[in-house]
């Protein structure tokens, strides 16, 4: 039989302390009206005296838009924002739960949400855990359907619920600095025009709506499917993107067949990361990729399959983190239509030791890739006509390839910095009469310029 604790067991020492496992409870970053995610704290009684809490408040109860539950306690209206007589036995712990939903910014586009959960000891001391985040005003849609020629602009983050449809005929245009965050089940349905028109140090980005973290070191906007990505459907014609980054969807860009003889794509200067499907698959369509850099999928970062492609100075990395059944980083076939591909200048590597792979073929392919690096098998079987100027690497040529060629490749953090490496055999190796004048982030690239999507800033002696 278990005896309950007497008053008299109780300390009302000024000496006894709680302690806790955070004095402050940050949430970073939140939209404001959205709830966030819950965080946690423990509160400890490390002495040889059980401890008794007069109190526990919130102090600003319903101001401040947090939620607070003490040990199972919700801190709410009916109890006054506190709860009394909360025991913390000697060698004893209990938890906190912490939410926020932050209340509208009004006319300010970020605040500050605080409040103090105060511990109020028998004792009469007094402690405080600090809670505080910055809140982000957003514009929230649901459903939007773009049914007239509609501009986006960069004043505020826009938040897209349910999915965004640009009806045939239309253009959504998407101004510098736009950011779009979307829901989990949201993607980008183009019937129409979809024109990303970012600018160098402004860049149009698309991205998953979460903006907490999975763990300390991972932020939800490095996991890989978060949202479901563009899809270009057979009546979208004149789609462009520029300066833009979109990453972490499912697909990146899915784009049904189409007229050969008009442009689908044309992308210029942008990224697409850390996809769960594709970063690009395209069926019978004429595409232009410029400065580009496809990296990271779990399917190809590239998955053509007929029509016309034309692609310079871009970097095709396939390093896809979670999970090693991952794809290619390109791979081109015909078997709806033919195939027409020019690539010239462009990096195409991996983990694999074939990166570059042709698949099943019922119409013609042609195809060049001039001017590259790419990590694949050389055999006797290539017509080095149609690699002109072209490097094989190969799997165990990984210093300084592969890999090896990136300035940040942090697979503990799952960080990635697909520019150049000052031992990249990719500098000053690309051919200035075809290469680009400009790269990635709008740099001019020298008379010896450099193969890939990024040009290596190279230091004054």
């Amino acid at each position: 039989m278990l005896g309950a604790c007497s008053d008299d067991d109780y300390t009302t020492s000024s000496s006894a302390w709680l302690t806790f496992s955070a004095d402050t409870i940050s949430f970073d970053t939140v939209f404001a009206t959205i709830p966030t995610a819950m965080k946690d704290f423990w509160v400890y009684n490390t002495g040889k005296s059980h401890i008794r809490l007069a109190s526990v408040q919130q102090q600003r109860g319903n101001q401040s838009g947090f939620r607070v539950n003490v040990d199972g306690i919700y801190l709410g209206n009916t109890t006054g924002w506190q709860t009394t007589d909360v025991e913390v036995r000697a060698g004893d712990s209990i938890r906190v739960f912490v939410e926020l939903t932050a209340n509208s910014t009004g006319d300010e586009l970020t605040a500050n949400a605080e409040d103090n959960i105060v511990f109020t000891l028998e004792s009469g001391n007094v402690q405080k855990v600090c809670l505080t985040a910055v809140s982000l005003d957003a514009d929230i849609l649901t459903n939007p359907v773009i049914s007239e020629n509609t501009t986006y602009t960069a004043d505020k983050p826009i938040i897209i619920y349910g999915g965004l449809t640009i009806e045939e005929g239309v253009t959504l245009t998407l101004d510098p600095g736009t950011t779009l965050y979307m829901h989990d089940l949201a993607g980008i349905d183009v019937y129409g025009t979809l024109l990303a028109l970012g600018e160098p140090g402004r860049e149009v980005v698309m991205r998953g709506y979460r903006i907490d973290r999975m763990f300390d070191y991972l932020p939800y906007d490095g996991v890989s499917g978060q949202w479901q990505g563009v899809h270009l459907y057979e009546t979208s014609y004149g789609n462009r993107f520029e300066y833009t980054n979109l990453h972490s969807a499912f697909n990146g860009i899915e784009i049904d067949s189409a007229d050969v003889n008009r442009n689908k794509l044309t992308l210029e200067s942008a990224t697409i990361h850390n996809c769960q499907g594709y970063c690009i698959t395209s069926r019978s369509a004429s595409l232009t990729l410029h400065n580009c850099q496809l990296s990271n999928a779990l399917d190809d970062c590239f998955n053509v399959d007929g029509g016309n492609i034309e692609a310079n100075n871009c970097t095709f990395a396939q390093f896809y983190p979670f999970d090693a059944n991952r794809g290619v980083a390109f791979r081109f076939a015909g078997t709806s239509a033919p195939a027409n591909i020019i690539c010239n200048n462009s990096l195409i590597t991996g983990y694999s030791s074939d990166e570059l792979q042709a698949g099943d073929s019922l119409y013609t392919i042609r195809y060049r890739f001039d001017d590259c690096i790419i990590r694949t098998v050389q055999d006797a079987s290539i017509d080095t006509l149609l690699f002109a100027g072209t490097r094989f690497e190969t799997s165990s040529d990984d210093t300084p390839n592969g890999s090896a060629h990136f300035a940040k490749f942090d697979t503990d953090n799952l960080q990635y910095d697909f520019s150049l490496g000052e031992d990249s055999p990719c500098v000053d190796a690309a051919n200035p009469l075809t290469a680009l004048p400009n790269d990635r982030n709008g740099l001019p690239r020298d008379d010896k310029p450099d193969i890939g999507a990024y040009e290596l800033t190279k230091q004054e002696e």
